[in-house]
């Protein structure tokens, strides 16, 4: 049996501040708009798609964070070494996103050539540029 994922789906508080850097960030990275409603959007690649609606006001105050239960972070695996630098220099240099624990680096303890760079999406989620053959 093979399997791939199908979608991904999250709740966000501001669906158009999301959209603004969703756009620019699953674009970069080779997704392709799916559709927009005024109550989400989507992005797709390669099959998988990832979808975004605007929390329900009633958990609108309740905040995201990686140390609860569920969701730690999203990994994105890249082809190369020189594309997670490309990615670091053009994408988050440029757009002044700070990363997490110093990175682009080496992650030896991950895996013999786990070369990763890690920041937070504007909710504070975590996500990971990641190579490794």
């Amino acid at each position: 049996m093979e399997s791939t994922i199908g979608h991904i789906y999250f709740y966000v508080p501001d669906l158009e501040k999301s959209y603004q850097f969703y756009k620019k960030f699953l674009e970069f990275i080779g997704y392709k708009e799916n559709c927009k409603y005024d109550w989400g959007f989507s992005f797709t690649n390669n099959g998988t798609s990832i979808w975004f609606e605007e929390t329900p006001k009633k958990w609108a105050k309740d905040k995201f964070h990686r140390r609860k239960s569920g969701l730690n972070h999203l990994a994105f695996r890249l082809n190369s070494k020189e594309n997670v630098d490309k990615f670091f220099k053009e994408f988050l240099k440029k757009g002044k996103i700070a990363t997490l624990y110093q990175t682009p680096k080496h992650f030896p303890e991950y895996e013999k050539n786990y070369y990763a760079v890690f920041f937070e999406d504007p909710d504070r989620l975590k996500i990971e540029i990641v190579y490794h053959p």
